[in-house]
């Protein structure tokens, strides 16, 4: 049994927290009572216009390519591609079974981070940028920001040394790297279940062993 000073002294606690927490809510109701309609009007107006400037930048994001994971056909779209987004995901791959299996990933974290273009060029055929960017491993992601390389995702070693890894690994690395918004009004389908963002390639299609190297 506790002992009584120590009951008494917790109970004294919880009567102090639940009195901060009823004086603060009077205090929200207080301050909502305060409003007047040119107040509440004014609040809806400011939220009216952050809606119309986020569908403004999801119509652009669109129009830039974002919401799809396409390929960027030469190394000169490349430099154009990063210049006109503030956040890219380039996958630099070959034709093989790992760069088929990021593509999957990359094709679902497309449709549901329109705020980043997600795209890949052949590295084969892209010599210079492979040069320039040091690429070695493949498949490997480069992380763009303000048309700067600000990370990589080399092979699959960061996102448990498998070609099984969930798209959710990836994703979190990616958010990791503040180059998609891993929660927030950004996300064309945040209300998509995780359970569809977590099936693994292998899950979701077998494998082909003839795509292999």
């Amino acid at each position: 049994m506790a002992n009584p000073n120590v009951q008494d002294i917790i109970e004294q606690q919880v009567l102090t927290v639940a009195k901060a927490v009823e004086d603060k809510i009077d205090d929200e109701i207080a301050a909502l009572d305060r409003l007047d309609l040119e107040d509440i009007e004014a609040l809806r107006e400011r939220r009216l216009q952050q809606m119309k400037k986020m569908a403004e930048k999801r119509s652009r994001w669109i129009s830039l390519g974002h919401g799809e994971y396409t390929e960027i056909p030469s190394e000169k779209d490349f430099f154009s591609a990063v210049k006109a987004s503030d956040r890219v995901v380039c996958h630099f791959y070959r034709d093989n079974w790992p760069c088929k299996v990021m593509d999957k990933h990359m094709s679902i974290l497309a449709k549901q981070h329109v705020e980043t273009r997600f795209a890949k060029i052949h590295a084969e055929k892209s010599p210079f940028l492979a040069e320039k960017l040091k690429i070695l491993v493949l498949p490997t992601l480069a992380l763009i920001k303000n048309a700067k390389v600000d990370d990589y995702v080399v092979g699959f070693d960061e996102l448990g040394g498998t070609d099984e890894f969930n798209t959710e690994d990836l994703e979190e690395r990616l958010a990791k790297a503040q180059v998609i918004f891993f929660e927030g009004e950004s996300s064309l389908n945040s209300s998509k279940s995780s359970a569809q963002t977590r099936r693994s390639v292998r899950q979701s299609e077998s494998h082909d062993s003839s795509d292999s190297d």
